[in-house]
């Protein structure tokens, strides 16, 4: 059997959700996956940047990190999307990373993957509940599925209510939480 090829990319302004990709691409690797660790570009003024000396320093230590090409996700079996949560959204910088690959979506290049994806924020309850199921593909679950011809189309959706034995209706899931939270194949 061919190994696994993970795709690992994320943004991190101070570091926090580096090591985390850091971590993921050593698990990756142990357990036997090919893996590519990819950071997004930068996008921040370097006003806002030089403001905060950690951010300056995390540059500056990660600058042998190779940047996430639309090739990374193609190339990937399984890929993971970190992010810090902003204001519990993903950081702008992966989102305009993300935003860049809709002709590998068009061509039906992104389907038939592993996704996943992972945040780090400053405090507990600081977002980190809302951010997940924004990153991909909780946040955009038709681009990575084939385009289809005949308009028809199916997205992961969070869990509906259900009878339960009692006659009450009962949720498998939260109803903000999608299925994404885990990894899941689509095709």
């Amino acid at each position: 059997m061919d190994p696994v090829n993970a795709t690992i990319i994320y943004y991190s302004a101070t570091g926090t959700v580096h090591a985390l990709a850091r971590a993921a691409t050593e698990g990756a690797e142990k357990a036997g996956a090919r893996v590519r660790l990819r950071k997004v570009a930068e996008t921040a003024a370097p006003e806002a940047i030089g403001a905060r000396p950690e951010w300056e320093r995390h540059i500056r230590d990660t600058a042998d990190v190779a940047e996430a090409a639309p090739d990374d996700l193609a190339w990937a079996d399984v890929v993971l999307f970190g992010t810090p949560t902003r204001f519990g959204n993903p950081a702008s910088q992966l989102r305009a990373f993300i935003e860049s690959v809709g002709g590998l979506w068009f061509e039906g290049r992104l389907a038939g993957k592993v996704y996943s994806a992972f945040t780090a924020s400053n405090t507990a309850h600081d977002g980190q509940e809302s951010t997940l199921p924004q990153t991909p593909p909780g946040r955009y679950p038709q681009r990575w599925r084939t385009p289809s011809t005949t308009g028809a189309a199916s997205s992961c959706r969070p869990a509906t209510p259900t009878p339960s034995s009692s006659g009450r209706a009962t949720r498998t899931a939260p109803p903000t939480w999608p299925a994404t939270a885990r990894p899941v194949r689509w095709s």
